[in-house]
């Protein structure tokens, strides 16, 4: 009679309760990534020139991608009127060189007046709020809160307005160290036009050539996720900056009719902040509050009432039907994805945020799709998970 191997008892639960076990698995894949980033930061110095070359080159590139996206659709259709690819690029550059010049010799000098005045007439604008603050208030109920409070309001408004002056001085002093940081960065936008134009004649080619790295059976999978991902990118830079645009455009117009003070300045101030979902218009009222509350309380109510029109216009005609349901984030979840990106990354997190975020969500949606379609933990009439 045969004895039953007995050695061979401990190697088959092993491999039935661990190697077969797909939640194990996965766990031992999380140990073994985790293992690969505390190994990479402990020899981060090898990195420091990858590090270094893609700190140089990111501002070109993130620049000529969002160029790229709001040209190639203007380059798609000269393409179509029988118009080579590379001369509709040269046109494209020629009239977009002129209407820089437009801008430039037409904007720019009213906007710096615009500027200069509202910096020379701050502190004037601080003490106009402080007295408007003592009159609504009145006299008695402002003693009374002074007493109760135990502070000097007199002596507050004219620390706030110094040291409000004090910043924008100081700003405006270091404005030539600002030049010599803005001379370096422009070195590198220098070569965004170069990049931009192949990205135009060529861009099409590019998933291609990023697939031809990868294993044939792979490369189906990873064309839905570039194409997924593209669609999220283009849709976000070309929808929001549109938007921004028609706001800064709405909003001088309003204030233009209310006879509100530096309109120019303040129209592209919000425009530019617009480009921020939520948080945006929120930054962008500030200094349109000031303004107008030094001015009159009149002006206060007009510019509310041209701001609240403006937004109810963005957000019932023009967010709709430019923006749509593109990018299916939860308001509460960009607000959240704004404000941490923002204290990890700055101002660059603050305005990468979003679409960053799209694009993680799609990698990740894609491999949990993945990992659901393999594993078979999610398959209901599985039973077998163990």
């Amino acid at each position: 009679m045969e004895q039953p191997e007995q050695p061979r008892i401990w190697p088959d639960r092993f491999k039935r309760f661990f190697l077969n076990n797909k939640f194990v698995l996965f766990l031992l894949i999380l140990l073994l990534v985790g293992l690969n980033v505390m190994v990479l930061t402990k020899i981060s110095f090898v990195l420091h020139p990858l590090a270094v070359l893609i700190k140089t080159i990111v501002l070109p590139i993130i620049l000529s991608g969002i160029l790229y996206y709001l040209l190639n659709p203007l380059v798609d259709v000269m393409e179509k009127w029988k118009i080579k690819r590379g001369w509709s690029i040269l046109i494209l550059y020629l009239a977009i060189g002129g209407i820089l010049t437009v801008v430039v010799l037409a904007v720019i000098p009213v906007l710096r007046n615009q500027i200069m005045g509202l910096i020379a007439n701050f502190p004037m604008y601080s003490e106009n709020v402080r007295q408007q603050f003592e009159e609504l208030t009145g006299s008695q109920l402002f003693g009374q809160v002074q007493e109760t409070v135990n502070l000097n309001w007199q002596d507050w408004w004219g620390t706030i307005s110094e040291k409000a002056t004090e910043i924008l001085n100081t700003t405006w002093n270091k404005l030539g160290g600002f030049l010599g940081a803005f001379t370096e960065t422009v070195l590198s936008i220098v070569t965004v036009p170069f990049i931009l134009f192949y990205l135009l004649k060529d861009g099409k080619k590019l998933p291609e050539k990023i697939l031809s790295f990868l294993p044939i059976k792979s490369r189906t999978g990873a064309m839905d996720v570039l194409h997924d991902i593209n669609h999220q990118i283009s849709s976000f830079i070309r929808g929001q900056i549109i938007v921004s645009f028609c706001i800064g455009i709405l909003l001088y117009i309003g204030y233009m009719i209310i006879g509100l003070d530096y309109a120019l300045i303040l129209a592209i101030i919000a425009s530019f902040t617009s480009v921020v979902p939520y948080l945006g218009p929120a930054i962008a009222i500030t200094p349109a509050l000031i303004v107008a509350l030094v001015t009159s309380p009149v002006m206060l109510l007009k510019m509310v009432a041209v701001w609240t029109i403006v937004q109810l216009i963005e957000g019932k005609f023009i967010s709709p039907q430019i923006m749509g349901k593109t990018l299916k984030i939860h308001p509460i979840t960009i607000i959240f994805v704004i404000l941490t990106s923002g204290n990890l990354f700055g101002v660059v997190g603050i305005l990468l945020a979003v679409p960053g975020y799209a694009v993680l969500k799609v990698c990740v949606s894609h491999i949990f799709n993945w990992f659901k379609s393999r594993s078979g933990l999610y398959d209901p009439n599985n039973n077998n998970l163990l």
